[in-house]
């Protein structure tokens, strides 16, 4: 990048006590804006942009799944508070990566806009006149025939009109100039006003929009309204309102899957639906829908997609006094066989609270070579749940944040047995363990699924969608369509009339031979044609 400079030769003024090569304010402020529309400013910056964008699809995301960047968190203690300061959990709203991408909006808007008035101009060019030497260009012909220049001229305007060429305007002496193609030029003009179009699409999206996510467990006993308090995670616009929430609300009545059960891909989900019921406001009527990958319900103008799903084991903790606690718990998998994680917290528990960590496995299996069990299939064929137990204080009553998937271990002790090996249950379903030390007993009454439903709403999603779809229009104008200009002189030579005509194509490797044998055969008159009497000079 060069250097801000004032020309040698510049007047300055006899009072300017300036070195030389010093700017003023005004000078540094418009070479700084040179540089920044400059279309190598652009393309680096769209460079680093694509750079800077590799974080946000390689580490999880604090805005796209709130549960993944926490095990990832979780896993890597070090690191995370690295990454955390840096804003690589939340890639897309850091400063710098806003930095990067208002810097490429300016960048491209001062290289569109000067652009965008040079191709209007061009499309509304005249074609130009025609050249003195016709015979100069690459592709030319010539032929003479005894009809008057007038006649020959007024034959090629009717000619090249018909065939949809723009003629030039006015008398152009003893020729006829025409230009075809010059909508190549649209194309070019569309493509660059369709980028200012997506990126105020986008724009619209990210100020006004949101996106949230929320699991719900499988039965039309769990449901779901559209306001804040019922999502688990929720990224709001920076002018993002939470009137503009639409008011529906909705349930997931039962959820099928497609197990692949053989073959090199066995135990994985090749399909999978979620049957909802949904109103579209308090008191609307109740309506139907198959929530299914890459087919979301829409409603207004919030999407609503299926993401993930997994299992909730049905567990029941009876504490040493009677006093039960339990329900579904949500398990996330960890693989793709649905070998999930969960714990299991019973804070009320007496003479002390209980805490249960551990691993379900869909269809159980258990491996000789590292002694420990793992989950052959996601399908539940053979579900089993095994745990540990912990002990004491389980830090629920400090008041602080606590994550419903993770256990705070810095007050509990692990069960452990007579021979200090840890105490693990493991259950299926409808099987019940009694805890030691009169602590209580633990059930395993049954399973149920729940489904991860994301729901956003893009204000400018369809204005970048037409954007993006003006650019492929305006890019395959501007790619296929070929400008060809087309002149036609005619001069007196002797008794007859001597008629040359000549193309060019402005774009290179189009075949104007072609144009001009076409042209030319049109213009002829039968007489006129070699073979059909005088007048047979063609070259």
């Amino acid at each position: 990048m060069s250097t801000p400079t004032r020309s040698a030769l510049s007047t300055r003024p006899p009072d300017d006590d300036r070195r030389a090569g010093e700017l003023t304010f005004r000078e540094l402020l418009r070479w700084t804006w040179r540089q920044l529309t400059s279309m190598r400013t652009a393309l680096v910056l769209l460079l680093l942009l694509a750079l800077a964008a590799i974080p946000g699809s390689i580490i999880p995301q604090d805005g796209v799944d709130s549960m993944k960047t926490s095990r990832w968190q979780a896993a890597h203690p070090k690191l995370t508070p690295v990454y955390d300061r840096l804003g690589l959990f939340s890639v897309y709203d850091s400063p710098w990566f806003s930095a990067i991408y208002i810097l490429l909006m300016l960048s491209l808007v001062g290289c569109i806009l000067p652009r965008t008035f040079h191709y209007w101009r061009g499309l509304r060019a005249q074609p130009p006149a025609a050249p003195r030497n016709l015979t100069r260009l690459p592709d030319h012909a010539s032929y003479s025939t005894t009809a008057a220049p007038d006649e020959v001229l007024e034959r090629a305007r009717a000619t090249l009109r018909g065939r949809r060429y723009r003629l030039r305007a006015g008398e152009d002496g003893d020729a006829v100039s025409a230009e075809r193609g010059y909508l190549r030029e649209a194309g070019n003009l569309v493509f660059h006003l369709s980028v200012l179009v997506v990126l105020v699409g986008f724009a619209l999206g990210s100020l006004f929009g949101y996106k949230g996510g929320v699991i719900l467990l499988v039965g039309d006993q769990y449901g779901f309204s559209n306001n804040l308090t019922q999502y688990d995670d929720f990224k709001p616009g920076s002018l993002f309102r939470a009137d503009r929430m639409e008011p529906f609300s909705f349930s997931i009545d039962d959820f099928s899957v497609d197990w692949l059960l053989t073959g090199p891909r066995a135990g994985m989900a090749r399909g999978f639906q979620s049957h909802l019921t949904y109103q579209e406001s308090p008191g609307a009527p109740e309506r139907g829908y198959d929530l299914k990958v890459n087919h979301p319900l829409t409603i207004g103008n919030t999407d609503v997609f299926l993401i993930g799903h997994g299992y909730a084991p049905v567990i029941t903790i009876t504490d040493g006094e009677g006093n039960t606690t339990g329900g579904p718990t949500v398990f996330l998998p960890v693989n793709q066989s649905f070998q999930s994680i969960g714990v299991v917290k019973a804070p009320d528990a007496e003479p002390t609270q209980i805490g249960l960590e551990g691993e379900f496995y869909p269809t159980v299996a258990f491996s000789k070579q590292t002694g420990s069990y793992y989950s052959l299939l996601g399908k539940p064929l053979d579900p089993m749940i095994s745990m540990l137990v912990y002990t004491g204080d389980l830090g629920m009553d400090s008041g602080a944040p606590q994550s419903i998937y993770a256990l705070d271990k810095s007050h509990v002790t692990m069960l452990t047995k007579p021979n200090g090996a840890p105490y693990r249950i493991d259950l299926r379903p409808g099987e019940s363990v009694k805890l030691p030390n009169g602590l209580g007993t633990v059930s395993f009454d049954g399973l149920q699924q729940w489904n991860k439903i994301q729901i956003s709403q893009t204000p400018g999603k369809w204005i970048a969608l037409t954007g993006v779809v003006l650019a492929l229009l305006g890019l395959l104008g501007s790619l296929f369509i070929r400008p060809r200009r087309v002149w036609v002189r005619v001069r007196r030579e002797g008794d007859g009339t001597l008629v040359e005509v000549a193309a060019l194509d402005r774009s290179g490797g189009g075949d104007t031979a072609a144009v001009v044998d076409e042209l030319v055969a049109a213009l002829q008159e039968p007489r006129d044609r070699p073979g059909d009497g005088p007048g047979e000079d063609q070259s």
